[in-house]
């Protein structure tokens, strides 16, 4: 089985004159395959929040959940050394905002699907025997998740053996231990464009696959 995990970096806001958007906006894809690795990279991060996050004896609030944003690089680095062993891929693809047509702007929506649709471009689901499983964070509401289902299933629909099913599945990141896992590389793969910050992209970059910039 193939197991897709899809996050985000950055906002998709366009005021750059009344407002502070970001620059970029990120779309992610951790792939893995084989459910064995799939859990090992389970249990590295619930070992990551268990033991730098929610240590024995911690007393204050429960770390629910591993965010990029709210860690050290010192735990980021923990983080990786659980998963550095297990085999998968990153495939990201950075949106520079600053680039976007007014009217593209205004479709916040379209601007998301095209862009997650760009990521899973890079994926050979073509040489796909087993089940797949995309799973996104459920940030969507329910008529926006029937747009990016339905767009993405007719994308690759022409890309996958008929006999393999496609599963795709929107995720309360608090609950998927994975999804987090994707918004640590994801962050990172982030910071590279929007702050020319390297210092944890370049601890992990030897697992991506695939990362460039769209309207450079």
């Amino acid at each position: 089985m193939w197991f897709l995990y899809l996050d985000e970096s950055g906002d998709l806001g366009f005021d750059f004159v009344n407002k502070k958007p970001s620059n970029y906006f990120t779309v992610t894809i951790l792939a893995v395959s084989e459910s064995n690795r799939n859990r090992a990279i389970i249990k590295g991060c619930t070992k990551t929040l268990r033991r730098k996050l929610n240590p024995p004896g911690f007393r204050k609030r429960i770390v629910q959940e591993l965010k990029a944003t709210e860690t050290t690089l010192k735990i980021k680095k923990y983080f990786y050394k659980q998963l550095k062993g297990v085999r998968f891929g990153l495939y990201s693809i950075t949106l520079n905002k600053r680039r976007v047509y007014q009217e593209l702007a205004e479709k916040k929506a379209h601007v998301y699907n095209y862009i997650a649709r760009l990521v899973l471009d890079k994926i050979p689901f073509e040489t796909a025997s087993q089940r797949v499983c995309l799973t996104i964070d459920k940030s969507k509401s329910k008529p926006q998740i029937q747009e990016f289902n339905s767009y993405i299933i007719g994308q690759l629909k022409g890309r996958l053996n008929p006999s393999v099913p496609l599963d795709i599945v929107h995720s309360l990141s608090t609950e998927n231990r994975a999804l987090q896992a994707t918004d640590m590389f994801c962050w990172g793969i982030f910071r590279k464009y929007e702050r020319k910050d390297l210092q944890w992209y370049d601890i992990f970059k030897d697992k991506v696959l695939f990362d460039d910039l769209y309207l450079p």
